[in-house]
């Protein structure tokens, strides 16, 4: 990455909006300044610009101008500051779960990296962020009875169903044979929490191949149930998988987390809350974005066209996901271990090529360092694992953190219910007489 005056600046980037770029006129309306300004804005290097291939003009990320918009909004006043807060701004809810900084992420005092590196396992970092403690001896999880046959539930399932939409219909039907849901004291609520997470990574097969779940179910550890239920040849795929598990085991307030915990606050069980999240980190620009980087490679399909479809979609001002993170200037710091796992089992991988050369691209373009999205994909392609499998792996990961949020929110015991700034609609028929007669939310 260039160290260049204004290089940090040139690296922070919306991870939900990757290379969204806007002509000066349209930079310049968003922020309601004047061309001028907004250059400088450039040269103060607090926003990114692109130079437009064939032309002499810039275009300027939105991530960018979107958080300095919110900066200056902020000092506006408290309905500005809570109105931008939800927008990669100011911090919301109190927690002890996890912290992010510029260069590395901490689950509760213990750096995440090293957490994985080291070879910790999931089961151990899933108690951490449950109760505050690493485990002095590894955690071992019993593994739970199935709850019902796996081919009642493939029979329902159409062809072709991508693992986080079959977990996402298997974890109500957990829920409504589970008749004691509703009663979570602490402990009993996490060793529910422990085997619904047995469960997730067992079934991820469910859809393809509905026998191999009972024998998933009886491996010892998590990342070992995913590598049987997959089939994967690899032996070193549990080691590998479990890294990545720990790295994607909490990010703070992210989308599903968020959803997670104002679920939560209202008194819902945790199948409900794991649901809840499961639906949100569906969405593309979230767990989805795993999807998205998968329908790239393919795109992309031998390394030699990397540089031809990449910059074929930025001139046309398309995004290149798998790229860049807002809240990690300087790079993901999750994305090297997940990419020095891939290179050290299987480098020559198809996959694994064309996004060696997509990210040579990118470095070379001047665009920030690769983010987690990549590293899964890369990763599940080194491992043999089916598609969608990046996006599995980030949800069964991140299952740990949804119920570390849902203890602590429960503790804080607060319905998360915020307000909204009206605003008069101009669209014919809408107006302030729209809502009269409705009964409060």
């Amino acid at each position: 990455m260039s160290r260049r005056k204004g290089g940090r600046s040139q690296s922070r980037f919306d991870h939900q909006r990757e290379e969204e770029l806007l002509p000066a006129a349209e930079a310049a309306a968003l922020l309601g300044v004047k061309r001028a300004t907004l250059y400088t804005y450039v040269s103060r290097g607090l926003v990114r610009c692109v130079p437009e291939r064939g032309t002499k003009e810039n275009r300027y990320v939105r991530a960018d101008l979107e958080r300095l918009k919110a900066r200056h909004d902020a000092r506006a006043g408290h309905a500005a500051v809570a109105s931008g807060a939800l927008r990669w701004g100011e911090p919301v809810i109190d927690s002890s779960v996890s912290q992010i900084g510029g260069e590395d992420l901490v689950y509760r005092g213990h750096s995440a990296v090293a957490l994985a590196v080291e070879g910790r396992g999931f089961e151990d970092v899933a108690e951490l962020l449950w109760s505050g403690t690493l485990p002095a001896q590894a955690a071992r999880w019993s593994a739970p009875e199935l709850a019902f046959p796996p081919s009642e539930l493939t029979r329902l399932l159409p062809k072709g169903t991508p693992p986080v939409a079959a977990l996402a219909a298997l974890v109500p039907l957990l829920g409504a044979r589970d008749p004691v849901r509703f009663a979570a004291p602490p402990e009993g609520e996490k060793a529910r929490a422990r085997r619904l997470l047995r469960q997730l990574a067992a079934w991820v097969c469910v859809a393809s191949a509905p026998g191999r779940v009972a024998r998933a179910l009886k491996e010892e550890t998590v990342a070992a149930s995913l590598a049987t239920a997959w089939n994967t040849g690899v032996k070193r795929a549990p080691e590998l998988i479990n890294r990545a598990l720990v790295l994607l085991a909490d990010h703070e307030l992210n989308a599903s987390t968020f959803t997670a915990r104002v679920t939560a606050s209202s008194g819902a069980d945790l199948y409900a809350c794991v649901s809840a999240a499961l639906a949100t980190l569906s969405g593309p620009k979230h767990g989805g974005a795993c999807d998205r980087v998968e329908a790239l490679l393919a795109e992309v399909g031998r390394p030699e066209r990397a540089a031809e479809v990449v910059y074929e979609r930025l001139r046309r001002g398309e995004s290149v996901p798998g790229f860049g993170h807002t809240l990690y200037p300087d790079g993901d710091p999750r994305t090297p271990p997940i990419l020095e796992a891939t290179l050290s089992v299987r480098p020559e991988a198809p996959r694994v090529r064309v996004a060696s050369a997509v990210k040579e691209v990118m470095r070379e373009a001047g665009h920030p360092p690769p983010s987690v999205d990549l590293g899964l994909v890369m990763l599940a392609d080194a491992l043999g694992l089916p598609p969608g499998s990046a996006a599995t792996l980030f949800a069964v990961g991140r299952a740990a953190g949804w119920v570390a949020h849902v203890l602590e929110q429960r503790e804080q015991g607060h319905l998360l219910r915020p307000r909204a700034r009206y605003v008069a609609s101009n669209r014919p028929g809408m107006g302030a007489h729209s809502e009269a007669g409705a009964k409060p939310g």
